[in-house]
C-alpha cells in the first residue's frame, strides 16, 4: 500500500523581489499554517557575472537573488513545526567541519528539524571564488559525507584524509540524533551508487523528471544500497512538483511520485510568472487543499 507522503513547499527565492524578512517570514509561517510538513530552499553563494561571460548559459547569474540557507534557517527557527532542507547545499565547495558546526547550530535551535540535502554542483564559478578546485570535487564529497556523519554524531573526531584533518576535536552542541543527509544528483551511475552507499536519502535532479529516467534512478539507488549491505527501505525520496498547469495537474504529478515510493514531495512555484508573495501563496493554498483532498482517502487506509 502506498504511503502518504511528506509534502513540502520551495522557498521562491530567486523571486524574493525585494528580499524583505518580514516577507519571508509570513509566506514560511502561512506554508506551515496551511500544512506543509518541510520547507526546501535552493543554494548558491556566487553568481557569475553574466555581463562580462556573453556565452554565459547556467541555470542562474549574478542578479537572481539567494538567501544563504544555514542563515536562513536560523532565522526561521521561530517557525515551529516545518522541517528545513537544503535543496541542496554544494558541500564541497565548503570547509566540512565549519559546514558540521553550522549544520549542528541549525538543528539545535530548531529542535532536530534540519534535513541537509548535498550535492557537488556544477558553477565552477562559485568554486574558483571560495578557493577549492572544481575538478576534485567528486573525490572530496566522498570523503565529506561521512566525516560529516562522524562530527555530527561522535563526541571526539580523528580524521586524516586527501582532502580534511580532523586532529583529535569535536562539536559542542551536538545535535541530538545527527543530522540526516540526503545527496541530490541526476542519474549518472557513479552518483547514484554514492547516494545508495552514502546518504539517507535521494534528492533526484528536476531535469530527471518524474517519469522512467527516475525510475530507474531510484532502482539503481537501492541496488546499490544493498550492494553496500544496507536497507534500501530505510532511504527517502524527495520528490518535485513544479507549478506549471494549474492544480489538476500538480495533483497528477504527486500521485507519480507516490507510484514510485516517495517519502517526501515538494512544490516548486519557481519560474511559473508568479509575483512574490502573494501570487505565490495563491498557488500554494490552491495546490494544497487539491493535494489533502486527494490524499484523504489514502490517509484513511493507513
Amino acid at each position: 500500500m502506498s504511503r502518504v507522503p511528506s509534502l513540502g513547499a520551495v522557498l521562491p527565492q530567486a523571486e524574493i523581489r525585494p528580499s524583505d524578512p518580514a516577507a519571508v517570514l509570513a509566506f514560511v509561517r502561512e506554508v506551515e499554517r496551511l500544512g506543509f510538513d518541510h520547507l526546501l530552499a535552493f543554494e548558491h553563494v556566487l553568481g557569475a557575472d553574466s555581463r562580462a561571460r556573453p556565452d554565459w548559459d547556467g541555470y542562474y547569474d549574478h542578479t537572481v537573488p539567494f538567501l544563504e540557507p544555514m542563515a536562513l534557517f536560523a532565522f526561521l527557527a521561530q517557525v515551529p513545526r516545518l522541517e528545513f532542507v537544503t535543496d541542496i547545499l554544494v558541500a564541497p565547495q565548503r570547509q566540512t567541519a565549519l559546514l558540521a558546526k553550522q549544520a549542528a547550530t541549525v538543528d539545535v535551535l530548531t529542535g532536530g528539524r534540519l534535513r541537509l540535502g548535498l550535492g557537488i554542483g556544477w558553477n565552477e564559478v562559485e568554486y574558483v571564488g571560495l578557493g577549492v578546485p572544481f575538478r576534485t570535487r567528486a573525490r572530496r564529497f566522498e570523503e565529506q559525507v561521512p566525516l560529516l556523519r562522524r562530527l555530527l554524531t561522535e563526541d571526539g573526531v580523528d580524521h586524516a584524509g586527501e582532502f580534511d584533518v580532523i586532529d583529535r576535536a569535536g562539536i559542542r552542541p551536538l545535535p541530538a540524533r545527527g543530522v540526516p543527509l540526503w545527496i541530490g544528483c541526476g542519474d549518472a551511475p557513479s552518483a547514484l551508487d554514492r547516494v545508495g552507499r552514502l546518504a539517507d536519502g535521494w534528492i533526484p535532479h528536476p531535469n530527471l523528471g518524474d517519469g522512467e529516467k527516475v525510475e530507474a534512478g531510484w532502482r539503481a539507488v537501492r541496488e546499490a544500497a544493498e550492494r553496500a549491505g544496507r536497507d534500501p527501505d530505510t532511504l527517502g525520496l524527495q520528490g518535485a512538483v513544479p507549478y506549471r498547469h494549474g492544480a489538476e495537474t500538480v495533483v497528477d504529478r504527486l500521485g507519480r511520485w507516490i507510484d514510485l515510493g516517495a517519502t517526501h514531495v515538494g512544490l516548486n512555484t519557481l519560474e511559473a510568472g508568479l509575483a512574490w508573495p502573494d501570487a505565490h501563496l495563491d498557488v500554494i493554498r490552491d495546490v494544497m487543499a487539491t493535494w489533502q483532498e486527494a490524499l484523504t482517502p489514502m490517509a484513511g487506509r493507513s
